[in-house]
């Protein structure tokens, strides 16, 4: 953080009238490749981005938890602490603050918390897929742990972190805050789960990563895009757990039904094309395959936010899933064997890995789609939907000595020509290098 007086300090100051006893950081994070995946078992590629959630804290007996944020549409929250409760019908600013404070103090069995004010201030662009709401999540879950005067380990944090964002309703796997925590500067990481562990990939010399923002905004708990993902894996784990006369009631996630068979990804994707049709399940053919009742399905299989849902696209979910968890492990052994030709082989699995969220997970958007069509136009070896997608960012990967004419061509053909794009143009698009993880500062 800088030494001067920053934004958040000030704001603190004017807000508060008293000066902040620390600050909290998390980063948000671009993912190179691995998509939607990691709620599925398998590991994923993440850096942490220069772009951050900073917090300044004071804390007193006061008992209550009060809130503000630099950017005035973030309207101002304070709440007893007694009193915590999270509104997923309504996925404010404040209520992904409070998941972090929830987590924290039932991890570690507080009876009560400290009370605190918080000025929020942000340098990651809202629902554009750089995991601005995990950032403030895990920036709120470092508040709160430092604010109680205890210590927890980051793998600790990471993981108390991603259960508790299920509060305001999303079912995500655990990349966004382990990333968060675990980033080190100068390194993207793989990241595997169960247990949560965090590998350096050294990164190509002479390759640059660049995000462009196609400006259309997704917020994952306010739509239920995400968790129908989420839910469609589950039942494909469960209908080719069914056919391969495994106990299917008990597996939940395909990367658990592979460690089960114990084969190959490979061998996955064969048995997706043999056991799983492309036209979409109905509900009734899934409870019928599986012998449950409707009430069954929703009660144990759908989520709250996919209770409407009547289609499954199980077998495209499947074979994407299985695909990119592939396509995660041949990048990482590319960056760890660095042939002549790494960017071209980089760009490749990025380029497929696009295709495959396009075409079989269907978390796209035509702007994504136009955006990584220019990108390619102008000079990328490779380039992606980055984050949940349906909106948001791509990350491109450019030849240092094309990235010039790069940013121009990205800059003409597809910010200028529309007003919106135009004006986000200064924070949509940049040149981005792997940061550091969460931090505390003490107040000097």
């Amino acid at each position: 953080l800088p030494s001067h007086n920053p934004p958040h300090h000030q704001a603190f100051h004017g807000k508060y009238g008293q000066e902040p006893l620390f600050f909290a950081c998390a980063p948000g994070r671009m993912n190179l490749i691995g998509e939607h995946i990691d709620y599925c078992g398998y590991a994923v590629l993440p850096m942490a981005i220069e772009q951050n959630i900073v917090a300044a804290v004071s804390v007193s007996d006061s008992k209550t938890i009060q809130l503000a944020n630099t950017e005035p549409k973030y309207k101002d929250f304070s709440v007893s602490v007694d009193g915590l409760s999270i509104d997923r019908e309504n996925p404010q600013w404040h209520y992904y603050f409070l998941c972090g404070v929830r987590g924290i103090q039932e991890h570690l069995s507080l009876s009560s918390l400290a009370g605190m004010c918080c000025m929020v201030d942000g340098t990651i662009p809202a629902s554009s897929g750089l995991s601005s709401s995990s950032a403030l999540v895990c920036c709120a879950g470092l508040v709160t742990m430092e604010a109680c005067q205890k210590a927890l380990s980051k793998v600790t944090l990471a993981e108390t972190c991603a259960k508790c964002e299920r509060y305001i309703g999303t079912e995500g796997g655990g990349m966004d805050q382990s990333i968060s925590f675990l980033a080190e500067e100068g390194t993207a990481k793989l990241i595997e789960f169960n247990p949560l562990r965090a590998t350096d990939v050294r990164l190509p010399d002479g390759a640059v990563f660049v995000i462009a923002n196609c400006c259309v905004e997704m917020n994952k708990a306010a739509s239920s895009h995400f968790n129908t993902r989420v839910v469609e894996c589950r039942i494909a784990t469960k209908m080719l757990a069914k056919a391969r006369g495994l106990d299917w009631s008990r597996l939940l996630k395909l990367g658990d039904l592979q460690k089960e068979l114990q084969v190959s990804l490979e061998q996955m994707l064969e048995l997706v094309e043999e056991l799983l049709h492309p036209e979409p399940y109905s509900r009734e053919e899934i409870c019928k395959t599986l012998g449950i009742s409707a009430e069954q399905l929703c009660e144990d299989i759908l989520s709250a936010n996919t209770q409407h849902a009547t289609d499954f696209k199980l077998y495209q979910r499947a074979r994407h899933v299985y695909g990119e968890a592939a396509r995660v492990l041949q990048f990482k052994a590319v960056c760890d064997s660095s042939p002549a030709d790494a960017v071209a082989q980089l760009g490749d699995l990025m380029n497929r890995s696009h295709a495959s969220c396009r075409d079989l997970y269907e978390c796209s958007c035509p702007e994504l789609d136009q955006l990584v069509d220019i990108c390619l136009q102008a000079g990328a070896v490779g380039s992606r939907l980055t984050g949940a997608g349906w909106g948001g960012c791509t990350v491109s990967m450019v030849p240092g000595e094309r990235i010039d004419s790069f940013l121009q061509t990205v800059r003409e053909h597809y910010y200028a020509p529309d007003a919106r794009r135009s004006a986000l143009e200064k924070q949509s698009l940049f040149v981005t290098r792997p940061g550091g993880g969460a931090a505390i500062f003490i107040e000097e």
